[in-house]
């Protein structure tokens, strides 16, 4: 039985046959004048012998009212940073937000599914580093908007991408501790699927490369962004032979975690061993001493993922698939020339 004859016929199907973009069938749904006249003929012709359904709505054309924001998780304080983000660009455009973790299980993605095609949201936001294929197929069907916003840098999953020069932060991260003669640095790597996690290792790699500094696995420690990988990676660093002069962690939390293995280690922050973070969380400066880290703009990515999204959804054609927003160091009280 076809996708008509269930009434599930997708806007991306009608687009597809038409030869046209997703927008332009959305705007001629929603009865703007910015088609031309055939192609808005052709694609109402479709929309009939198709036997679309379009989603009932009490609500203005063309207006979003409600956006989806989806984590996996939401133990993370870039999270917080990241709904602020969504919360204040939503609340500017009177679109309401609806925040949901999904665990990585597949029950609770159905579930978020479910009450998502009961709420008739206008647009998802997705922070999540992977879905199965079954459940992006069911968001396609929907036809909802969706853009990924990748912190964790989750792959594009054929939808617009927001995200940060995380190469370039490594990149400053690594140059700035070889300015003051670090020459053993160490790097606590996040998830090695994420592609975040991979861009900020070249990036260390990067700039040992371009100081003639000869990259060393041992100095290499696995991680996954949370504060217990950052104490131990930081742990068996310092169980070393000849241990590292600073530390770089792929993220604030990790470099939390390194700042309670080396003060159980006997050691002082920068004193013995400068750190390095990236995020630049808002505990950051308050820590002891204050951490030297690479900005993440997460705030300004989550504003303009929902910008974006209500952009989609007043169909609006995206100029770019992709956007990244700068990445900058903080250089505060973490870091110290070697040997001082």
């Amino acid at each position: 039985m076809s996708e008509a004859e269930h009434g599930r016929i997708t806007i991306r199907a009608i687009a597809d046959e038409a030869g046209v973009s997703v927008p332009t069938v959305s705007r001629v749904i929603n009865g703007r004048s910015d088609v031309a006249p055939e192609t808005r003929k052709r694609v109402e012709e479709l929309l009939n012998e198709r036997g679309y359904q379009r989603r009932r709505s009490t609500r203005a054309p063309s207006r979003a009212r409600l956006v989806d924001l989806v984590f996996n998780e939401l133990d993370s304080p870039w999270a917080v940073e990241i709904i602020r983000g969504v919360e204040d660009a939503a609340h500017a455009a009177g679109v309401g937000t609806v925040v949901s973790a999904v665990h990585r299980r597949r029950a609770s993605t159905e579930q978020w599914l479910d009450n998502l095609r009961t709420r008739a949201s206008d647009g998802v936001i997705l922070v999540v580093s992977q879905l199965a294929s079954p459940i992006l197929e069911q968001l396609r069907h929907l036809g909802v908007p969706m853009v990924v916003l990748d912190p964790s840098g989750g792959p594009t999953m054929d939808a617009p991408a927001i995200g940060a020069t995380n190469w370039a932060g490594g990149l400053a991260a690594t140059d700035h501790l070889i300015s003051m003669g670090h020459r053993r640095i160490g790097f606590i790597h996040g998830p090695k699927q994420v592609l975040c996690s991979r861009a900020r290792f070249d990036g260390y790699r990067a700039a040992l490369e371009g100081a003639d500094i000869l990259f060393d696995p041992e100095l290499v420690f696995d991680g996954d962004f949370y504060h217990q990988s950052g104490f131990d990676a930081a742990a068996g660093m310092l169980r070393l032979p000849e241990p590292p002069t600073a530390i770089f962690a792929s993220s604030d939390q990790m470099a939390f975690g390194a700042y309670e293995a080396i003060r159980q280690a006997g050691l002082r922050i920068p004193e013995h061993v400068s750190v390095v973070g990236f995020d630049d969380l808002p505990e950051s400066r308050w820590t002891s001493p204050p951490l030297t880290t690479v900005r993440q703009p997460l705030a300004e990515m989550g504003a303009l993922a929902a910008r974006t999204v209500l952009e989609m959804a007043a169909g609006n054609d995206i100029d770019s698939p992709r956007l990244e927003l700068a990445t900058e160091l903080v250089v505060r009280e973490s870091t110290a020339p070697h040997g001082r």
